[in-house]
């Protein structure tokens, strides 16, 4: 999902510090952060408390083949889905349940029954009948059946005729279905009318398998709108029949397009296979031109995409196209292709999309792995930001430092959730906030940070922002997205769990062990479902770091970090025999600190002081070997920690 621009927390920042003459009393207690009972559970057979999938992890599996008309007069999309669904767990499974996301549309969804009265981002507008399924059939051990089935809200479950077995056993759904497209869906799908015609962004568009897993079994949380996806791994065919002016771009590879383009299209097409730079597949004049699509009825698209979690597609005769190769470590090729109106050609516009999406795509490949579909399309349109494998779907409007954010971000989603499969529905910082992490890396690399300055990170230490993310009515990362307060998800979801990633790399374990961490983190996990606990486990033996009291403070618990420097003496009350510098930790949060002592006679003493200072109470005495008197002491000089209150970071020398 697209993160929110700043200014959105402006009108809701409360600015509350201490006063610098006021005396505080430290809240902290050091009992209660270093408390050693920090893990739920042991590891397993399942999950090791390495943090490594253990050597009988399983997941189940879903392939699905399906088969699509968009009807651009009704507006709706009809088809029918055929779901393999594979049981690899230890149970023998009576029923199945599946997620049908386009019920939230409806009048009485809950969805629409918990829409604030401010709106939002996942209000209803307007109400569909979300789906019609007009069929399920079943199949198992080659014997059809009718399932029993019932639909409560945005899910499906389907009872067997016999349960399906543990450890391998196979059956087969088949159902059809209709929905009409809503013009606004919750801004991860819908249609928008640009001047040469709609433009159908389809996702959430076919029933899909809920996740059985080994920690909830079957997790079934409705679809309400602010939480997202948690879905299986498989492999996905899917045909779109529309008419035949529209261009359809989808997830994966599209396997027929000399049948979908014209001869010249086509050149190019492959011209774009071949090229770094940005090639013209249909320009914005051509769009209007009947020369510039294949002259019949209706056309049927069709792709394929392997070990992933959903597609998504889109539809438009007013799209311009364009296309450009993407060069990935190991050596393989990718296509990176943009579907945009003409309006939306403008200074740093689209244009410029299918560049952004190559670049994206190259950083996060070489710096965390290997990006693994064969194609990624960026789609212009009525959503602000959505993001689905393969493709993504952003503003039509958008441009400049904002094309380039979304593009980004929605593509740097590929790695958390794509590859990395963890539960959105519950845990947005492990996607969003993760993700909003690696964006900063992206975007400071992109052509010599075009677009760092003024961006979404640009600095999370500063006063604004720590007043913002720490403030008291700040919620906590650890909570499912819709107990967040909706004008608190773009810190809690997004910037606050980038904050913590950011000062975990740059304060607690350095640049080195933390990457390596965390690009082991995607290894394990890639196309697997981790949980926060796999990912405290991994960070914590791959860096060789106890950071159990990392966790508590930053996802846990919503604590904050004041350190201040609580006074300065001198051995003996000699300047020349050294200094005896007290330092306080007011707030519950510890941190390792950084302390900078400048003497009258210009020398400075840079000291690097652990968390493990703050393991015995609130204040540590430290020796400075000094000669002359202190002028300066300043607390986290670089500004590498979100401190609440940065005024009682220094102590000065009084003058007399």
């Amino acid at each position: 999902m697209k993160k929110s621009v700043l200014s959105i927390v402006t009108f809701s920042l409360l600015f509350i510090s201490y006063g610098q003459n006021q005396t505080i009393v430290s809240i902290y207690d050091h009992k209660e952060a270093f408390n050693p009972q920090f893990y739920p559970y042991p590891g397993n057979d399942f999950r090791s408390a390495s943090g490594e999938p253990g050597p009988r992890y399983w997941q189940n599996r879903a392939d699905y083949k399906i088969n699509c008309t968009l009807d651009t007069g009704k507006h709706s999309v009809s088809g029918t889905v055929e779901i393999l669904y594979t049981n690899n767990s230890p149970d023998n499974l009576k029923f199945l349940w599946l997620q049908l996301d386009q019920n939230i549309y409806k009048k009485d969804s809950r969805g629409s029954a918990t829409t604030t009265e401010t709106g939002g981002r996942w209000a209803n507008a307007k109400f569909t009948d979300g789906y019609i399924i007009k069929s399920v059939l079943g199949e198992s051990s080659g014997k059809s059946f009718t399932p029993k089935y019932i639909i409560t809200d945005t899910r499906m479950q389907a009872w067997l005729p016999e349960a399906l077995k543990a450890g391998g056993g196979k059956t087969k759904l088949v159902i059809q279905f209709e929905f009409t497209v809503p013009e606004y869906g919750t801004d991860r799908m819908g249609r928008k009318l640009a001047k040469n015609g709609w433009i159908y962004e389809v996702a959430q568009w076919f029933p899909r398998m809920c996740v059985y897993d080994d920690i909830q079994g079957w997790n079934t949380m409705p679809y309400v709108g602010a939480g997202e996806f948690y879905l299986e791994f498989g492999d996905i065919d899917f045909t779109v029949t529309a008419p035949a002016d529209l261009i359809v771009v989808g997830s994966g590879e599209l396997l027929n397009p000399q049948e979908c383009y014209t001869a010249e299209q086509m050149k190019r097409w492959d011209a774009a296979k071949a090229s770094d730079k940005t090639v013209t597949i249909r320009s914005d004049q051509e769009v209007t031109n009947p020369a510039s699509r294949p002259k019949q009825a209706s056309l049927t698209w069709k792709f394929k995409i392997t070990n992933t979690r959903d597609v998504a597609w889109a539809a438009s005769k007013a799209f311009v196209l364009d296309a450009a190769k993407i060069n990935l470590p190991s050596g393989k090729k990718c296509l990176a292709i943009s579907a945009y109106p003409a309006k939306s050609i403008k200074k740093n516009g689209w244009q410029r999309s299918t560049e952004f999406v190559k670049a994206s795509i190259e950083h996060y490949s070489k710096k965390w792995s290997e990006y693994p579909y064969p194609a990624a399309t960026n789609v212009a349109g009525i959503v602000g930001g959505m993001e689905y494998p393969g493709i993504v779907f952003c503003s039509a409007g958008a441009s400049g430092s904002g094309l380039w954010g979304v593009t980004d971000h929605e593509f740097g989603h590929t790695w958390f959730p794509m590859i990395v499969g963890s539960n959105e529905r519950k845990y947005a910082w492990m996607d969003e906030g993760f993700n909003t992490f690696i964006n900063d890396g992206s975007t400071e690399a992109f052509n010599n940070g075009e677009f760092k300055e003024g961006g979404f990170f640009a600095d999370p230490n500063s006063s604004f922002m720590v007043k913002y993310s720490f403030g008291d009515e700040m919620d906590g990362l650890y909570h499912i997205p819709e107990v967040i307060q909706q004008d608190n998800l773009s810190i809690a979801a997004y910037l606050k769990p980038a904050q913590m990633l950011t000062a975990l790399r740059d304060v607690v374990l350095g640049k080195e062990r933390f990457e390596a961490a965390f690009r082991e983190y995607i290894h394990r996990w890639a196309f697997k479902h981790p949980t926060p606990w796999d990912f405290f486990h991994t960070m914590e033996n791959v860096s060789g770091e106890d950071l159990g009291w990392f966790w508590r403070a930053w996802v846990l618990n919503a604590w904050r970090l004041d350190q201040t420097v609580k006074a300065v003496k001198y051995v003996k009350d000699e300047p020349a025999n050294g200094a005896e510098i007290s330092i306080e930790n007011l707030e519950k949060m510890p941190m390792p600190v950084t302390v900078l002592v400048k003497e009258t006679n210009g020398k400075e003493h840079k000291l690097n002081l652990p968390v493990e200072i703050w393991q015995r109470g609130a204040v540590w005495i430290f020796d400075v070997p000094t000669t002359t008197e202190v002028k300066e002491v300043i607390l986290d000089p670089d500004k590498k920690l979100p401190e609440w209150d940065r005024a009682n970071n220094t102590w000065k020398k009084k003058a007399f």
